[in-house]
C-alpha cells in the first residue's frame, strides 16, 4: 500500500518551494532564473548545491529535499573546467558531502552541450578527453546527473528537476 494518496502527493507537490543558496549572487541573470521557476523560492544556506527544495507534508510540517536531490549550476564549460582543475579539491569535498548524505546532484551547465565539449569550444586548456572523463567518472562516482541547457531555460529546468525528484520521492515512500 502506498504511503500517500495521489491527492496528498499533489498537495505536497503544490507546496514545493525552491531553496536558493545564499551564496548565489543577485544579478539580472539570477533574477531571470528565479522568475523561470514558476514557484515560490526562499534563500537559505545549503551545504551542497546551489538549489534545493522544501515542501509541506500531510501534517503541515515543512520538510526539505536536500538529502534527496539538489541542483548545482555552472554558467559555462569554462567554469566547469575550473571546477575540475584549479578548484577540484573544493568541488570534490562538496560532492563527497552529497554522497555521504545519499543525495543526487543535478549538475546544470549553461550555454553548453556535448558537441561544444568535444569540439573544445571553451577557453580552458583542459582537453575534451580529460573533461569528459571527469564529467562521466563523477556521474558514476557521485550519483551526479549532468544537464546542458541555455541560460534562459535554467530556472524552468531547476524547478522541473526538483518537482519530479520530490514526486518520485513521495511515490516511493
Amino acid at each position: 500500500m502506498a504511503a500517500y494518496t495521489p491527492f496528498q502527493i499533489e498537495n505536497m507537490l503544490d507546496s514545493l518551494q525552491i531553496v536558493v543558496d545564499t551564496r548565489e549572487q543577485d544579478t539580472a541573470q539570477f533574477r531571470e532564473r528565479i522568475r523561470g521557476f514558476g514557484v515560490p523560492c526562499i534563500r537559505e544556506k545549503l551545504n551542497v548545491g546551489d538549489y534545493g527544495a522544501v515542501y509541506t507534508d500531510t501534517k503541515g510540517i515543512k520538510r526539505n529535499l536536500h538529502s534527496v536531490a539538489v541542483c548545482e549550476r555552472k554558467m559555462s564549460l569554462d567554469e566547469l573546467c575550473h571546477c575540475f582543475t584549479k578548484d577540484r579539491k573544493r568541488f570534490q569535498r562538496e560532492f563527497d558531502r552529497a554522497k555521504a548524505d545519499g543525495c543526487r546532484v543535478h549538475l546544470i551547465v549553461e550555454n553548453a552541450s556535448y558537441e561544444k565539449l568535444f569540439a573544445h569550444q571553451y577557453r580552458s586548456r583542459l582537453s575534451p578527453k580529460s573533461l569528459i572523463a571527469s564529467l562521466l567518472s563523477w556521474s558514476a562516482r557521485y550519483n551526479m546527473e549532468p544537464h546542458f541547457c541555455k541560460a534562459e531555460t535554467t530556472g524552468r529546468l531547476i524547478a522541473d528537476i526538483l518537482h519530479y525528484e520530490l514526486r518520485e520521492y513521495l511515490i516511493n515512500q
